[in-house]
């Protein structure tokens, strides 16, 4: 059973999300927090196998939370709950060692579906936040400044196969999404994930993602 503990300073949200997360068999919410302090606070005292965070809370937010949690807890993984404005705070989490990101009023199912995700190693990171996030990363301000910026010199060490494949990682999709759009197999996609992440010198692909995005790589390949 996958010990929960879920964090939104609004009443109504944690406690009704609480409700239908317990009635699951597979799950077990063993508390809730209304801050991204008392949610690191909580999670040292019930060391759960994931805490699902709010994104934006008064006093400590999730950022915050997200943080505490996994520069101290590395076995304690987090999944943010976001709206569809709050991509910056999105990456930012991300950064933390957060394992995704989903939509607060998404159905339950969808939450269940990504906690297995989470909680077997893989992350999450649902293509239409990740294609909101690139359109608005495809501002003429933001081409420009990226176009001004020296290409990191890890760049220059991937192959163009694995510079596709990072750009895939910048839009969420999983190894078989990628394996499938460009015509590889997925042991061949996990080979180059594995190579990329070496090579960029990050923790994981979550942190190949990011780095996608925010070097312009899923962009302008997308454009390309």
């Amino acid at each position: 059973m996958i010990k929960i503990i879920i964090t939104d300073d609004q009443d109504i949200i944690r406690e009704g999300m609480a409700s239908l997360l317990q009635l699951r068999e597979e799950l077990d919410v063993v508390a809730t927090a209304r801050s991204g302090q008392e949610a690191f606070e909580k999670a040292k005292e019930y060391q759960p196998d994931i805490v699902l965070m709010d994104i934006r809370m008064p006093i400590s937010s999730g950022v915050e939370g997200t943080r505490l949690i996994t520069s101290s807890l590395p076995n304690v993984k987090v999944l943010m709950l976001t709206t569809f404005k709050d991509n910056e705070l999105i990456i930012e989490a991300l950064q933390e060692g957060a394992s995704g990101y989903l939509l607060k009023d998404m159905s339950a199912d969808t939450i269940v579906k990504a906690i297995m995700t989470v909680q077997s190693g893989g992350m999450v990171l649902p293509p239409e936040l990740t294609a909101q996030m690139l359109n608005e990363w495809k501002s003429e301000k933001k081409l420009k400044e990226m176009e001004e910026q020296a290409k990191p010199k890890e760049l220059l060490e991937l192959t163009e196969r694995e510079t596709e494949v990072l750009a895939e990682l910048g839009r969420g999709l999983n190894n078989k999404e990628i394996a499938e759009k460009l015509f590889i197999t997925e042991g061949t996609v996990k080979n180059h994930v594995s190579s990329i992440i070496n090579k960029l010198a990050v923790r994981d692909r979550t942190q190949a993602a990011i780095y996608s995005v925010r070097h312009g790589v899923t962009i302008f390949q997308e454009i390309i």
